[in-house]
């Protein structure tokens, strides 16, 4: 398969439509040395990756839906929303958080480094699509409180970038739409 077809049939696949079956290890590997290729400003590689496999996805969930539960006041607390965190993963074969580690090259644009991370996880991605496997990159939750990247032993400095759900999945693949052409996108000087 070509590249170009990768990209194009790349979706987001809800993790309610995960089947439950494990993906299988190998595909993990290659999304997780795909993500080691992206290309990074002098060579700081700001990526790092906390895995849990098909036996711990439920602890990731336990670990999410804690912190939801233990730092949401109790006037803005929704059960409805704890349980979705909590099970977000019930489904699923993996869950990646992924982190944009700061290093201590200060000549490098942090934004540079948030580029790097983010190629990272778009290899994973495309590495997930060409084996069939089904991937929702997620910004929910808790994701962004200083205490979820403090639970998986991250500090101040550091970013995560979002949590991948990974699954197998026994829908067709939901058809591609871009609002526009990619040439109107482009301005020609």
């Amino acid at each position: 398969m070509e590249i170009l077809d990768i990209i194009k049939r790349r979706r987001t696949i809800d993790p309610d439509d995960f089947n439950g079956k494990a993906v299988a290890e190998e595909v993990i590997q290659a999304m997780l040395e795909a993500a080691n290729w992206a290309p990074t400003h002098g060579f700081t590689e700001p990526w790092r990756f906390v895995v849990y496999g098909p036996e711990n996805v439920q602890d990731f969930g336990d670990f999410h839906g804690g912190l939801y539960h233990t730092l949401t006041p109790e006037t803005q607390f929704l059960q409805k929303k704890y349980e979705k965190i909590k099970y977000r993963a019930k489904n699923c074969s993996h869950v990646i958080v992924c982190i944009n580690k700061r290093g201590d090259k200060s000549n490098i644009p942090e934004l540079e480094e948030i580029a790097a991370t983010s190629a990272a996880i778009q290899n994973m991605l495309l590495i997930a699509t060409a084996h069939q496997v089904g991937t929702f990159w997620s910004t929910g939750g808790m994701c962004y409180h200083p205490e979820f990247k403090a639970g998986l032993g991250f500090g101040e400095q550091d970013q995560v970038l979002g949590i991948i759900y990974i699954g197998q999945y026994d829908m067709a693949t939901p058809e591609g739409k871009r609002n526009s052409d990619w040439n109107k996108k482009v301005i020609r000087k």
